[in-house]
């Protein structure tokens, strides 16, 4: 315990923000002030500091990429505004990997959560059982328990993976309902 605590007095701050930036980067998920405070043995105001310096570096040298806040983390990406020529460069298509079905569905769940397989034939028209099974093993979404009606039907909402493969930060980034509108017309 002794070496870890001189470790920790001879970090200059600079060096914490490396460290902090490193595991953002080098990490498969979003990671959390605590579990970096806990891994740097700092504390967490410390650590708190350290990414926002990140954050307004990564801002001011108007880089490609930036440290966001993702479900309830933080995580390294690319900008939206790159995401044109990120897709050329990787060729692939936004949907590539779901169906219009499973897109269809999955936009139901996001916005009315929790919801019912029933609620979501009304919604769509049809059914949605394959889908549905789709989106559970891409793990997309998840179980909310049994809705208090008859029959208990299972409801679903959307799962931490879904905020991660969007860069949602909350389900308040979800686009609006009329924006979706225009996107039609």
């Amino acid at each position: 315990m002794d070496a870890e605590i001189e470790e920790k007095q001879s970090r200059s701050i600079g060096e914490i923000i490396s460290i902090v930036e490193a595991l953002i980067f080098v990490a498969g998920e979003p990671l959390t002030v605590k579990t970096l405070a806990e891994v740097l043995t700092e504390d967490k105001e410390t650590v708190e500091a350290a990414v926002e310096e990140l954050v307004q570096e990564y801002e001011q040298r108007e880089s490609g990429l930036q440290i966001r806040a993702i479900a309830g983390g933080w995580q390294i990406g690319t900008r939206a505004e790159f995401h044109e020529e990120i897709r050329r460069f990787l060729k692939t298509r936004p949907s590539a990997k779901l169906s219009l079905a499973a897109l269809e569905t999955l936009a139901v769940i996001a916005y009315k959560q929790p919801v019912t397989v029933p609620e979501i034939l009304e919604i769509r028209g049809v059914q949605s059982a394959s889908a549905i099974k789709t989106l559970l093993d891409k793990r997309l979404i998840v179980a909310k328990g049994r809705k208090e009606t008859v029959g208990r039907p299972m409801q679903y909402g959307t799962s931490k993976d879904f905020m991660i493969q969007f860069g949602l930060k909350d389900l308040s980034e979800l686009p609006s309902i009329e924006d979706f509108e225009d996107l039609i017309q």
